[in-house]
C-alpha cells in the first residue's frame, strides 16, 4: 500500500522553530507578539486539512488561512471552530454569504467586493468581520497601492464591516529581495496614508513564509507561515526546518535482466551489466519525480510538470529512492504507476519497504495520509 508519511517528531520541530523566529521581532506599541497565521490551502499543502490542522491546534496553533471558498467551508465542516481568514478577495454575493453564514473572515480587495460586503452584512443585520488587501505588485487580489483616492473611498463608505487587519502578498520574496522591499515600502505608505484618512487597518501582515526568514523586520503583527512548515524552501534553509513528508510504497516484484537490456519509455537507459532491479508501485501519479513551481498546487499543473519531466529527466542526473534503509539509483524514465531502481548486490526481498522523498502538494489525493 502506497502512503504518505508525515513525521509528527519534524513538524513538531519545526513549528517550534518558527515560533522561536517569530519572536525575533520586538512587540508592538501594544506589547503584543507576532501572531502565526497557518495556510493551510491545497488541501494543507497535501498534508490532509484534518489532520494537518488538528497538529497545529495541538502545538498552540489557533488562527489559520485558506485560499478558497471551498477550502473555508471544508474548514468548518471538519468541525473547527478557530479564526479563518479567507484570503482571496470575492465581490461575488452568494460566496460572501457563504463565508459570513460559516463564521470566516473575508478579505476585501477592490471597491466591489467592499459594496457586496456592506450589502450583505446590512441584509443579515450583522457585522462582517473583514481584512482589506493590497496589491503591491503582485497583479492579483487587492486595491492597486497607487490608487489611493479609490481605496480610501471604498472602504469610508464600508458599513457594518468590521476591519480587523490589512495585508499584502508577496511576489518574489524567495528571490528578489529589491523587489520584496519596495513592496514592503508600498504597503508601509498606504497603511500610513489610510491611518491619516481614519480608515482602521487592524493586525498588519504582509510576510510569507520566505519573507518571514528572510526579513525579520517585516513581522509587523502577524505572519502567514504555509511551505515553512513543511520545511520545503525556495532558498537557503536558515532555521534548521526539516522535510516532514515522504512517500511509502513496497517492492511489488524483482527480476534480472541481462546486459544491453532497455528500461522504461523511450529506451531512455539500456544496462550497462546484468542487473538486479525492483519494480516499485508509485509513479508520476502520486507525485515521484515532479517539481512545482511557486504556488503551483493544481492536478493540471501536474500533467505540465508530466511533459516537461519526460524531456528532461535523467538526461545527466539519476533520482535515488531507499529501499530496506538502502540507497538505490531509479532506472530510466519514472512511468504513471511505476518506477524500476537497481538493487544489484544488494539484501532486497519483495515487500521491503521503499521511500523517498517528495513535495506532497504533488501527491495524488487518494494516497493516505499517516501521521507518526
Amino acid at each position: 500500500m502506497n502512503q504518505l508519511i508525515i513525521s509528527k517528531k519534524d513538524l513538531k520541530h519545526n513549528i517550534q522553530k518558527i515560533k522561536e523566529h517569530a519572536k525575533t521581532n520586538l512587540p508592538d506599541d501594544e506589547g503584543n507578539l507576532v501572531t502565526i497565521i497557518a495556510v493551510i490551502k491545497a488541501n494543507a499543502y497535501g498534508l490532509d486539512m484534518k489532520q494537518y490542522t488538528q497538529f497545529l491546534i495541538d502545538n498552540g496553533i489557533d488562527f489559520f488561512a485558506v485560499s478558497t471558498v471551498q477550502e473555508a467551508l471544508q474548514f468548518r465542516d471538519l468541525g473547527f471552530t478557530h479564526k479563518l481568514l479567507m484570503l482571496s478577495s470575492t465581490a461575488i454575493k452568494e460566496d460572501i454569504e457563504k463565508l459570513v453564514e460559516r463564521n470566516v473572515i473575508i478579505t476585501i480587495g477592490s471597491k466591489e467586493a467592499a459594496e457586496t460586503a456592506s450589502k450583505v452584512a446590512k441584509e443579515k443585520n450583522k457585522t462582517i468581520k473583514a481584512h482589506i488587501k493590497i496589491d503591491t505588485g503582485f497583479g492579483r487580489y487587492g486595491f492597486v497601492y497607487s490608487k489611493r483616492e479609490e481605496m480610501i473611498e471604498a472602504l469610508k463608505g464600508l458599513e457594518n464591516v468590521e476591519i480587523e487587519g490589512t495585508f499584502t502578498h508577496f511576489s518574489n520574496a524567495f528571490y528578489d529581495d529589491n523587489y520584496t522591499k519596495l513592496q514592503f515600502k508600498r504597503f508601509i505608505e498606504c497603511i500610513e496614508v489610510l491611518k491619516m484618512n481614519q480608515v482602521k487597518t487592524g493586525i498588519l501582515h504582509v510576510c510569507n513564509s520566505s519573507a518571514f526568514i528572510k526579513f525579520p523586520e517585516m513581522h509587523l503583527n502577524a505572519v502567514r507561515i504555509g511551505s515553512a512548515f513543511t520545511g520545503r524552501l525556495s532558498f537557503q534553509n536558515k532555521l534548521g526546518l526539516k522535510k516532514i513528508a515522504r512517500l511509502q510504497t513496497q517492492v511489488a516484484e524483482i527480476k534480472e535482466l541481462p546486459k544491453g537490456y532497455n528500461i522504461g519509455y523511450s529506451n531512455s537507459y539500456t544496462t550497462k551489466k546484468e542487473t538486479t532491479v525492483a519494480i516499485l508501485p508509485i509513479g508520476y501519479i502520486e507525485g515521484v519525480g515532479l517539481e512545482t513551481g511557486k504556488d503551483m498546487f493544481r492536478p493540471i499543473d501536474k500533467l505540465r510538470y508530466v511533459v516537461n519531466d519526460l524531456k528532461n529527466l535523467f538526461k545527466k542526473q539519476s533520482k535515488q529512492i531507499t529501499i530496506a534503509n538502502k540507497k538505490c539509483e531509479v532506472l530510466g524514465r519514472i512511468g504513471t504507476f511505476h518506477i524500476v531502481a537497481d538493487i544489484t548486490g544488494k539484501d532486497i526481498k519483495i515487500g521491503d519497504i521503499a521511500e523517498i522523498q517528495i513535495n506532497p502538494t504533488l501527491v495524488e489525493s487518494q494516497v493516505i495520509r499517516k501521521y507518526e
